[in-house]
């Protein structure tokens, strides 16, 4: 029987502990694992640790959070003591430097959350979904100095459902995605993987997310709305104006019917809000500023929206 890898662990949000859990799950020895330092967390912004420290310290794993690794001699001579067979990178949050990707004999392994090349970044099960894909997928590749742009070891791919939201998807991704990191990991010690590069001119990018990318943009089609709407779970979300004040959209749903871009149409207990390429959506569940989430037959008698009243 081969002898278990000696692995270390970087990582930081919740999609990564899948993986970890994992990999102490089977024959692999995990080292160290490597997150985040804590950060300012909530109303009162206590110190609040990743995830990942989280599981870690209830696996009684050894941790580091280092604040930078480029240049800190340190964390460099801590790794270099461990000699790791291989780094395992997932959802880190720091760009790995080049004396750790020297490091160890099978490389720096990164499991990311999409079919490389497209959606290379920061936000790739977010943006697969707000840009309409039915297909996506997860890839373990070798790190290289890019972004996202080292070679391909293996790829799954995942079918994304009507109903999916960034939350729902991930947790399938991150367990298919452990899945396939175990099987990479077993395949480089048999040597039965091989690394592929990847084709850049069929590159797309995640960027990450920022506030702005949930603001409702009503020159998009319904069906563009609510797919950003479904991709940007739990943040940004989809939002507008109404009367001055934001209005949070919880849930919407292309509507067989004409109105007036960003105009309301009330009937009856329904709401509907004129989209782009004469389309339009309905409202289903909202959320005015300050107040509680809302079914839109409780936001109508709440507050007698009229038809024709602009939203944005």
């Amino acid at each position: 029987m081969a002898q278990a890898l000696n692995l270390v662990f970087c990582g930081t949000p919740s999609f990564a502990v899948t993986l970890l859990e994992k990999l102490i799950a089977s024959e692999f020895v995990v080292s160290l694992v490597v997150t985040q330092p804590d950060r300012p967390r909530g109303r009162g912004l206590e110190l609040a640790p990743s995830p990942v420290k989280n599981r870690a310290l209830e696996l009684g794993l050894p941790i580091a959070q280092p604040d930078k690794i480029k240049n800190n001699q340190e964390f460099r001579s801590h790794l270099s003591s461990i000699n790791p067979d291989a780094i395992i990178v997932v959802g880190y949050g720091r760009m790995i430097p080049q004396w750790m990707l020297d490091l160890p004999r099978y490389g720096n392994l990164n499991l990311h959350a999409s079919l490389l090349p497209q959606y290379r970044g920061a936000a790739p099960i977010q943006w697969a979904i707000a840009r309409g894909e039915s297909v996506t997928g997860v890839t373990t590749m070798r790190i290289d100095s890019g972004l996202d742009t080292g070679d391909i070891l293996l790829q799954r791919e995942v079918p994304i459902a009507p109903e999916d939201t960034a939350e729902t998807l991930a947790p399938r991704l991150a367990a298919i995605g452990a899945d396939v990191t175990i099987e990479t990991l077993r395949g480089l010690q048999a040597e039965t993987v091989q690394a592929r590069p990847q084709d850049n001119t069929k590159a797309t990018l995640a960027p990450i997310l920022k506030k702005e990318d949930g603001r409702i943009d009503f020159h998009r089609s319904a069906e563009e709305i609510c797919n950003r709407l479904r991709g940007f779970q739990p943040w940004p979300g989809a939002f507008t104006t109404f009367r001055g004040k934001n209005l949070q959209v919880w849930a919407a749903k292309p509507a067989k019917r004409e109105a007036s871009r960003g105009e309301l149409a009330v009937q009856t207990e329904h709401l509907f809000a004129g989209s782009g390429q004469n389309t339009a959506l309905e409202l289903l569940e909202l959320q005015p500023e300050g107040k509680k989430r809302l079914p839109a037959r409780d936001f109508i008698h709440g507050y007698h929206p009229a038809t024709g009243e602009k939203l944005g």
